[in-house]
């Protein structure tokens, strides 16, 4: 064959191995050698069918990265609900990066791993320390992946809601004195998203507590609007900046509103980015 008639052949190749391997998120262990205790696990294959993915032992960040020079310094880590027995990884992952990436911000969806899932080694112990390392390796690469390590918020869905309550309350210190430099910086969001959370309210929110976005249904069957309705009271007994949205119907699972039948559901990502922009989080770092 004239090696010229290759030509062709190769460069549309090139391209479309360039196109996949730009299309394709890069996912980063949280832990290289995978999580403490539990390293013999990381090579187990996670499972996914549908709209779930379970049987996580490498706990990771999936990275959604905004449209060439649109980032603006501002990054989400999403934490998928799921009951902590699966993650709902595309409606409560992949589409929160299809909406933010655009207003530029840097999306990274979180693995954790699964307590409630038949057979768990884990506990709740084990997600706070995947939430708090997620938080911590964003900030280590934030140079990278262009964003600024005091504009690193974290958005959970129901069980995920739970994730965020997890960190959000504490300080988060790293430890100086840690091993690995990941481990010594700060792991508390600077800002909080909350949709229909799950779990169970501190007894007390601290002044100092990240500011707080909450949306959910007013019928939501599992209850998640009472707890919404507990953190907005204790967000404002101690004057931290909270915004609420408790719309009529929805029910639970709404997503990222897609699926809905009514306006207030399919609209209510946008009450979100107009609480981005207003805080100033759509704004270019300076």
């Amino acid at each position: 064959m004239n090696p010229k008639s290759l030509l062709p052949v190769l460069l549309v190749f090139s391209v479309l191995t360039g196109w996949l391997r730009a299309e394709t998120p890069e996912v980063i262990p949280l832990w290289a050698n995978g999580a403490p205790g539990f390293e013999a696990r990381r090579n187990e294959p996670e499972q996914a069918k549908d709209w779930w993915v379970k049987n996580i032992h490498n706990p990771s960040l999936t990275v959604f990265l905004p449209p060439a020079g649109k980032a603006n310094g501002c990054a989400v880590v999403v934490a998928p609900g799921g009951g902590f027995r699966e993650l709902v990884f595309n409606a409560e992952g992949k589409q929160v990066a299809d909406f933010l990436n655009p207003l530029g911000v840097t999306v990274f969806v979180l693995k954790y791993r699964l307590p409630n899932e038949a057979h768990s080694p884990y506990s709740l112990d084990n997600v706070r320390e995947d939430a708090y390392r997620a938080l911590r390796l964003v900030r280590s690469r934030a140079a990278e992946f262009h964003v600024d390590p005091n504009r690193v918020g974290m958005l959970g869905f129901s069980a995920g809601g739970a994730v965020v309550m997890m960190v959000a309350f504490e300080p988060g210190d790293g430890d100086p004195k840690a091993a690995d430099p990941i481990d010594r910086l700060n792991g508390r969001p600077n800002f909080q998203l909350m949709v229909y959370p799950g779990g169970n309210p501190p007894r007390k929110i601290p002044a100092n507590a990240p500011p707080a976005f909450l949306v959910c249904a007013n019928d939501d069957e599992y209850g998640c609007d009472k707890v919404t309705l507990e953190l907005l009271e204790k967000f404002r007994d101690a004057k931290v900046s909270v915004e609420a949205h408790f719309i009529a119907q929805g029910k639970h699972a709404f997503n990222m509103g897609d699926r809905s039948t009514f306006a207030a559901i399919k609209g209510w990502p946008q009450r979100m980015a107009d609480w981005l922009d207003d805080r100033g989080l759509l704004k270019p770092a300076q």
